[in-house]
Parts: C-alpha cells; sequence; structure tokens
C-alpha cells in the first residue's frame, strides 16, 4: 500500500477498527476514512453500495461486528447471525464492485470446532460441531470467510481472512451483561473494590482455557498480512500460549488491587473447554505478538480508569 492510497476502515470506533485506525496513521498513512453507525449503517445495502461508488476506497480493512461474550451470543442469537450477515455481504460486495484492490476481513477463533484439537490450526475449520453458545456469530463469521473466498475464485478479487484469538485492550466493551471475560472481569473487580466487598464471583469453574491477545498486536499483524499475503486460506492471528480462567481471574484481581476472595460459580456455563491458536503460519510468514500478558492487562485497566464515567451513562 502506498501511503495516500483511501484506506476505509469499517469499524473505526470499536476495538478492533480503533486500535487498525490508530496503527496505520502510526506507519504514516495519510488517507484514513471512516464512518460512524449513525453516518452509515453497514447493515443497509443501497447506503453501503452509495458509500463505496462516492469514495472508491483502494483498500478496506472489515473489522465492523456485532460482538459479545457468552451471555449477549447466547441472548441474542438472532441480532448476531442477522446483523453480521448483513454488515459482510455489503462490504465485501461493494468492495468488489468498485474495483477495491484487496479487503482484509476480520474473523474469529469461534469458527473452529468446540472439540478441535488444541492447538487449533486453519485446516480444522468445518470439521466438527461448534460451541453452541456462540454457533449463530460463528456460523457468520465462517459465510465471511468463505465469501472472500468464493470472490476470489470466482471474480479473483484479492480478499484476506485473520482468525484472531480473544482480544483485549484499550477501546473494549466493558458492559456487565454484554462483554467479553477479561473486560467483564476488570469491571467486575474494580467495582467490588470501590464497594469494598469481600469476594468477586466469576462464571463457570476456571478450568477453561483461553488465549489473549493485544488488540494493538492484532492491528499490527493486520498491517502486516495486508502487505504480505495474498492468499485464499485463512490465518490464526495470536500468541500461540494460553491461560485458564481461573488464572486470568488472578492475574486481573491482582491488577486492579481487589483484596477480597475469587469464587467460582460452577452452575454457569464454561464455554469451549480450550482455545488455543496454531500461530505457526503466522510464524513462518515473519510475524510475532509483542505484548506482555501481564502490561497489557495493566494498560486495560488503566484505560478503563480513564474512561469509566462513559461507561456509566
Amino acid at each position: 500500500m502506498n501511503k495516500t492510497d483511501k484506506i476505509y476502515i469499517a469499524g473505526h470506533r470499536g476495538l478492533v477498527g480503533g486500535a487498525i485506525y490508530r496503527r496505520l496513521a502510526q506507519a504514516g498513512f495519510t488517507n484514513l476514512i471512516g464512518r460512524t453507525h449513525k453516518e452509515l449503517e453497514l447493515s443497509n445495502q443501497k447506503a453501503v453500495n452509495e458509500f463505496f461508488e462516492r469514495e472508491k476506497p483502494d483498500y478496506v480493512f472489515l473489522a465492523a461486528a456485532r460482538v459479545g461474550g457468552i451471555f449477549a451470543n447466547d441472548t441474542y442469537p438472532a441480532d448476531f447471525i442477522r446483523d453480521n450477515l448483513l454488515v459482510q455481504c455489503n462490504v465485501i460486495d461493494a468492495a468488489y464492485r468498485n474495483d477495491v484492490k484487496k479487503l482484509l476481513f476480520l474473523g474469529s477463533s469461534c469458527i473452529y470446532p468446540k472439540f478441535a484439537p488444541q492447538p487449533m490450526k486453519e485446516e480444522h475449520l468445518l470439521t466438527g460441531e461448534l460451541e453452541p453458545t456462540n454457533e449463530w456469530y460463528a456460523i457468520a463469521k465462517i459465510a465471511g470467510i468463505k465469501m472472500c473466498q468464493a470472490y476470489r475464485r470466482q471474480y479473483g478479487f484479492s480478499a484476506i481472512s485473520l482468525m484472531p484469538t480473544n482480544l483485549y485492550g484499550p477501546g473494549d466493551n466493558f458492559h456487565p451483561e454484554n462483554s467479553h471475560v477479561m473486560p467483564a472481569l476488570i469491571r467486575r473487580f474494580h467495582e467490588a473494590k470501590e464497594q469494598g466487598l469481600a469476594d468477586v464471583t466469576v462464571w463457570g469453574t476456571g478450568t477453561p482455557k483461553r488465549e489473549f491477545l493485544h488488540v494493538d498486536d492484532l492491528a499490527d499483524a493486520s498491517l502486516f498480512l495486508m502487505e504480505h499475503y495474498d492468499g485464499e486460506q485463512i490465518v490464526n492471528v495470536g500468541v500461540g500460549e494460553d491461560v485458564s480462567i481461573g488464572e486470568l481471574a488472578a492475574m486481573v484481581k491482582d491488577a486492579v488491587g481487589f483484596e477480597g476472595e475469587l469464587k467460582f460459580d460452577t452452575s454457569k456455563p464454561d464455554g469451549t473447554p480450550r482455545k488455543l491458536l496454531d500461530v505457526s503460519k503466522l510464524d513462518r510468514l515473519g510475524w510475532k505478538a509483542k505484548t506482555n500478558f501481564k502490561v497489557g492487562i495493566a494498560q486495560t485497566y488503566q484505560w478503563f480508569l480513564e474512561h469509566q464515567d462513559d461507561f456509566r451513562r
């Protein structure tokens, strides 16, 4: 990509899109465009087509999506499958029809089967049943992958798909019910500390293992792959290491400075037993994550402290 190419970041106000926007600006790209949800409704095909016809971006990073944790996925299955399918279809199709040079689609590690071999390789896609609590989101993301592959095969459209692991970092969603595990724990421990509570209860047994990637690392990988990869096959993006939810909770507890007891509600769902990505393909391409996990948690908590008033409005 040239520094003056017009680059559209779909979802530039979100966790991932915001990080990609920052990374591109840091790298010296000067013609970045984004639209808020109010300015452009990506589920509206007519509006998306008119936007692409008018703006004619050279490159597209598709980071816009309806996202959430176990509770949100399980509670709003129709919203998750409908909204994500509409957004993906509209943006990918409009990008192709308006001569976008290359599109990067961001999927999710939840596309892999619930009991996929660990660590999960790219070829494990569609080899088994999905985790029931987030299958709606996963099916939408799988459809996005297949759409990119189909447009490449039929039309020669340059579209690549990245599968990031669990993400965290500045700009995350800290909603008490609809957030992912990391921001949910940060908020819960912080509020318990403020209220002087004796303990904090975490959903599940604490035994499931998860891999966590700082969103700034994902943004760096996205730029790297946009410039150095152009294949049909998906690429896992992660750190290649995981921790148990219990270990994560203890680390967040320490970062927040909560001195009470940590408990687990075993009546609540655990979700997938383990989700660790095999990142050997990305390693071979020449990229590795850089952010230390404890430093990343502390940084995310600091961002939460600086923005917590916005979450309570």
